[in-house]
């Protein structure tokens, strides 16, 4: 056993595979597809007429931004590589990289958070408040849905991104 190690037991086998990190990279994917799916069909269902009436209100841009700002968020994240939190150790980039690593990844969680929290203010002011009916009210839940799996979808990718495999050779010039 590792001196590094945190806990006494031993990590299982099939967590280091490529499979492992090949099913988190497809799980995340689809995580962040389905997420923007419920809202995508949520913004058709508001401008498509119902049964010749319209809904009372429309999605227009404000419930846009909440899921802009997480995608941002998800992008950002996603783009840090892991062995830049560690340390300051040796880096070609100059001295530094490890805290600047951790205010990017920062301002990434805070787009994150920024967009669910953004998408629950807009849910609880626009749908909940004025005491809109459920077909109406779906398009504030759609979009609390969508940024809590786009949450969902990078904390997946930033796992089975950061996965060490054994049998992986990272060649970098």
């Amino acid at each position: 056993m590792s001196g590094h190690r945190l806990f006494r037991f031993p990590k299982p086998a099939w967590l280091n595979s490529a499979n492992t990190r090949t099913a988190g990279v497809y799980t995340a994917g689809a995580l962040f597809s389905l997420g923007f799916f419920a809202f995508i069909d949520a913004a058709a269902f508001s401008k498509s007429p119902k049964n010749g009436s319209d809904p009372p209100i429309h999605i227009n841009f404000v419930d846009w931004i909440p899921g802009i700002c997480s995608a941002l968020g998800m992008l950002v994240i996603n783009s840090i590589d892991k062995n830049r939190l560690n340390g300051d150790s040796f880096s070609y980039s100059g001295n530094g990289v490890a805290w600047k690593a951790r205010l990017v990844l920062f301002l990434g969680f805070a787009l994150m958070a920024g967009g669910l929290a953004g998408s629950v203010t807009v849910m609880v002011l626009k749908y909940i408040v004025p005491d809109y009916p459920f077909p109406t009210l779906w398009f504030g839940v759609a979009n609390v849905v969508a940024n809590a799996m786009i949450m969902l979808s990078s904390a997946v990718l930033w796992v089975a991104q950061n996965m060490e495999d054994e049998y992986t050779y990272n060649l970098a010039l």
